[in-house]
């Protein structure tokens, strides 16, 4: 179906009408000069005097077939050189692969759809793409945010195919392309009729093109991109929300966000903070943020700062919010005034209760070791000698360290620290002086000499903010380390600090005696015990719980599990999804399914560290709501269709090729024949 054609260039072909018509007009007033010749009779020169009547200037023009033919054949070239254009929608392809975008844009709602959803409104089009196939057409249906979904495969069951469109349901997770563009090429292989023919499909994608990975897409297929949205809609959202206890004060909490403003106008935005939906701070009037829009270069921040003498204030800090027991903290932006996306108007973490570790030192005697612990203020920072951590055979601790001692038990889950000591239990082990061997005093285990270290994973919680380049140590294991092994302190010789989780204990091995290194001298090191101790005992980050992007699928350790309940087979989870009753398996890790909502998600029974999930957006790119031109680029052949569903055709050179042509033909006969009306 094709829409009313338009013009894209009418000012031009006015222009050579205005030019060309009159310079026509003219030739046929023009008069021929002749040389005057004396004859003796006109009986056989009418014809010349017919000539120089028509030739005569100002003369009323006779009916001239050749003269309409060259008027209308110029009618016909400024028509095309106004390039006419009409749009039309495409139908389905006899292989069709149709993409829909499930993510948090498509659920604003657009007064242009009549008020429905961008993904409503992508299934209607995806509907009526469907109506268009034949009965030997087939399409597959394939729903993607930053996951793709092969709802459907390849059918020529229209039905089947309606149904699966209208199934998908939306998310609040990111845009990303790449797995459906793979996921559609892998489709794209499976029909015979389609190898046989040796045919790429056709691939229609419904979308806002708002994708985090447009420059790795590479397409099999022809892109049909159908975008879905307008560019007139505003939003406000919170892109950054951290929180962090104080270290001297563990009942304060400080709060730090970040918003942005993807609409047209600055615009001020109070905020509130929540405490277990109990407000407790507000930050509006003078202390609420400014917002310039995200789209403004330089110029217009400059110009916009000299205009009005208010600068822009884009984040906001809570400093001193006393939170004494474990909470739920939700920051919320308060401009809902024209607002389009809901889910990232607000941005929680979980705060657990202020933890004093229990920790059980089991040392012949150990210094710096000692000094360390006891500056942490820790509440049970119990010490041992190995003989008597042998006979008493305790298991009540959050995490047990091991100085130069590799015990006979072992507690049947928790937290063990090895240090300047390598347990023969592990997957990880000392290279010996003969490989293979058992280990005997004379098969000791090779030492490293004259180490620094060289490199560590600085975003690791344990070691995150910490400089570890002047550290200097006089010997250590030389560690055989696994893939599946975590290292997180590399030395000049091989791994010296390295992490292995096995099914019910975390095992972290320092493989050289601090007592032999300059390392205790330096303020990294009770920063590196706390950090390692709290991370062994919470699992995370040390001041509150990590959030998660929507769609995470958090892994709870099988560990923790049996801390709560050894019998322990269902897991009840509530949230913004409902409630969901899950499964427990006989064996493994717990993995939760993907929690596509923002929100606050609650387990019970409560599992440490997993008590209450924070999930949320804090995503620019799909904060901003206009519509992308283009997905990234392709490598198949595509186009972008406008207007809903409809691309564009150029009738210039239909005009050209089917009326300009052929008249000019005719014209070349007429003149030749010399044939007048």
């Amino acid at each position: 179906m094709s829409s009313i054609p338009h013009f894209l260039n009418p000012a031009n072909a006015a222009i050579a009408a205005a030019i060309a018509m009159p310079l026509l007009l003219l030739l046929y007033f023009l008069k021929l000069r002749r040389r005057e010749q004396d004859v003796s009779s006109t009986l056989l020169w009418r014809k010349a005097i017919q000539d120089l009547q028509v030739n005569a200037p100002f003369q009323r023009l006779r009916r001239n077939l050749l003269l309409l033919l060259q008027l209308l054949l110029l009618a016909l070239l400024c028509l095309a050189l106004a390039r006419p254009v009409s749009n039309y929608k495409p139908g389905a392809g006899k292989f069709t692969v149709i993409l829909i975008d499930r993510s948090a844009s498509m659920s604003v709602v657009e007064a242009d759809y009549s008020n429905r959803t961008r993904l409503e409104e992508a299934k209607r089009r995806a509907n009526e793409l469907v109506d268009s196939m034949t009965r030997q057409d087939m399409a597959t249906v394939i729903a993607f945010d930053d996951s793709a979904e092969n709802v459907q495969t390849f059918t020529a069951d229209a039905v089947r195919l309606r149904q699966a469109i209208n199934s998908i349901k939306q998310t609040d997770r990111r845009t990303a392309l790449k797995l459906a563009y793979l996921l559609a090429s892998a489709q794209a292989t499976f029909p015979e009729a389609q190898l046989r023919a040796n045919q790429v499909p056709d691939v229609f994608l419904y979308s806002d093109g708002r994708v985090t990975d447009g420059n790795e897409l590479s397409l099999k297929g022809n892109l049909h991109y159908d975008h879905v949205g307008t560019a007139k809609l505003n939003n406000i959202g919170v892109v950054a929300l951290s929180a962090k206890r104080n270290y001297e004060r563990p009942d304060e909490v400080e709060i730090f966000a970040r918003l942005a403003n993807f609409g047209s106008e600055p615009v001020e935005a109070d905020v509130q903070l929540f405490v277990d939906d109990h407000e407790r701070a507000t930050a509006a009037g003078p202390d609420a943020c400014y917002l310039y829009p995200e789209s403004w270069n330089d110029d217009e921040r400059q110009a916009e700062l000299a205009k009005n003498k208010r600068p822009p204030k884009d984040s906001i800090e809570f400093p001193k919010i006393i939170i004494t027991q474990a909470a739920v903290v939700r920051l919320e932006q308060m401009h809902k005034e024209g607002d389009a996306l809901a889910a990232d108007d607000s941005a929680s973490v979980i705060v657990p209760q202020p933890k004093t570790l229990s920790v059980l030192f089991v040392s012949e005697g150990n210094f710096f070791l000692n000094r360390a612990l006891e500056s942490l203020d820790l509440k049970h920072p119990d010490s041992m000698r190995p003989e008597e951590y042998e006979s008493k055979k305790p298991s009540a601790y959050d995490v047990i360290l091991f100085d130069r001692y590799k015990p006979t038990y072992l507690p049947p889950a928790g937290n063990l620290v090895y240090i300047g000591v390598v347990p023969d239990n592990l997957k990880m082990h000392a290279v010996r002086t003969m490989e293979g061997a058992p280990p005997t005093d004379s098969n000791p285990p090779v030492l490293d000499k004259d180490l620094t270290i060289l490199d560590w994973k600085r975003d690791h919680p344990i070691l995150r903010g910490l400089q570890l380049g002047k550290v200097y140590i006089g010997e250590s294991y030389k560690l055989r380390v696994p893939l599946e092994d975590e290292v997180l302190i590399e030395g000049t010789q091989g791994p010296l600090v390295v992490l292995e989780r096995q099914e019910h204990l975390n095992y972290l091995v320092i493989a050289f005696d601090v007592q032999q290194s300059n390392w205790p001298l330096k303020p990294s090191f009770p920063h590196f015990m706390y950090s390692m101790l709290q991370y062994l005992a919470i699992g995370s980050d040390m001041d509150v719980r990590e959030s998660y992007p929507p769609g995470s699928t958090p892994r709870i350790p099988r560990s923790q599990l049996l801390n709560v309940d050894p019998n322990l087979q269902e897991i009840r989870m509530t949230g913004p999804m409902g409630e969901k009753r899950l499964k427990i398996p006989e064996t493994g890790d717990f993995v939760l399914p993907a929690l596509d909502k923002v929100g606050v998600y609650t387990l019970d029974p409560p599992i440490p560290r997993f008590e209450k999930i924070a999930v949320n957006l804090l995503d620019l790119n799909e904060s901003n709501l206009q519509p992308a031109d283009a997905p990234g680029s392709i490598d198949g052949k595509g186009d972008a269709m406008e207007g809903g569903n409809k691309k564009r055709l150029e009738l210039w050179w239909w005009i050209v090729a089917c009326a300009a042509l052929p008249l000019l033909m005719i014209e070349w006969w007429v003149y030749t024949r010399r044939v007048h009306l």
